[in-house]
């Protein structure tokens, strides 16, 4: 009886061993895996990022930016590193420049503004037929108030912020406008954004001259950089890594031929479907036209683009 019990004394000893070792070596297992998964390095994401180089001059309508300022600096490097990686967008501004840029490079040049004012159109709407939250419409942005005093018609079926033409032309008289008043390009560009009236108060609380010389609002301190950014990267787009052919660009708007109608139409659709196009293709050639009719009760003579290409 005694040896009975022993033997089994020592059967469960061993049995109870064999069980800890088991639950040691299991726990020292999970240990090292998760030791494993913790350490272990990411994939790497392919891609290739570098911080811009700003050892050259930059410039906006030929005035110099004082990039040796550290405060220069940095805010010219913030908006070149934003707008160099901020890849969608910045490959589609690249694209509507084909689209929009030869229609506003003739037009800048004829009104006598310098040509880097076709960046400040990216700026404000990326070249496109935006509205803000704020009211502000078209590729200049323009608020109604300001669209009307610079001469551009807007109602609930005609909104001319739209007409690339002649918004591009009020803006040019807004800019030639501000740079009249405060001398300088620069300031002009500061006073597009934030309004004259406030530019001209803020200048002379702080007693300072020059855009790089004020401490402004927070959109523009940085509206002013972000113009020459644009103008950097759309300007050298391989430089910045964007490679881009002829053919990827969107293609001009600047085939077309305009039929003048000084009386009421309709019904628009009817109106393209009879000059062999689609609703939808006049309203593209035509943004300014903002509802499905024209009363034109005041008989006005408009000039509607019919491109002489077919979809």
């Amino acid at each position: 009886m005694q040896k009975a019990l022993q033997n089994y004394t020592l059967l469960l000893a061993s049995f109870l061993t064999v069980v800890i070792f088991a639950s040691y070596g299991k726990k020292k297992e999970n240990k090292t895996e998760e030791t494993t998964v913790a350490t272990a390095p990411m994939a790497k994401i392919p891609q290739v990022i570098k911080p811009i180089e700003l050892d050259q001059t930059f410039s906006l309508a030929g005035e110099r930016v004082p990039i040796e300022n550290p405060d220069v600096y940095e805010r010219m490097d913030r908006e070149l590193s934003v707008n160099t990686y901020w890849h969608s967008t910045t490959l589609l501004n690249i694209k509507n420049a084909y689209k929009y840029f030869p229609i506003i490079e003739k037009i800048l040049a004829e009104e006598g503004v310098p040509d880097d004012f076709k960046y400040l159109a990216i700026a404000e709407s990326n070249l496109r037929p935006a509205k803000s939250p704020a009211g502000a419409r078209g590729l200049w942005q323009f608020m109604s108030e300001t669209g009307k005093y610079y001469g551009l018609e807007i109602n609930k079926e005609v909104d001319e912020r739209y007409h690339v033409e002649k918004s591009t032309r009020a803006a040019c008289q807004y800019i030639k406008d501000y740079h009249k008043r405060f001398g300088s390009w620069t300031l002009a560009a500061a006073a597009y954004n934030m309004g004259g009236t406030r530019l001209k108060r803020e200048m002379e609380v702080q007693r300072g001259d020059t855009y790089y010389d004020l401490n402004l609002n927070q959109e523009t301190d940085r509206y002013v950089f972000r113009i020459i950014a644009i103008k950097e990267v759309i300007g050298n787009p391989e430089k910045f890594g964007f490679y881009l052919d002829r053919e990827d660009g969107y293609e001009p708007m600047t085939d077309f031929e305009l039929v003048e109608v000084d009386g009421p139409i309709p019904n628009l659709g009817d109106f393209a479907l009879k000059h062999g196009i689609s609703y939808r293709t006049l309203k593209v050639y035509n943004t300014w036209l903002r509802s499905s009719k024209l009363t034109n009760s005041a008989r006005k003579t408009y000039e509607i683009k019919i491109p002489n290409k077919k979809f």
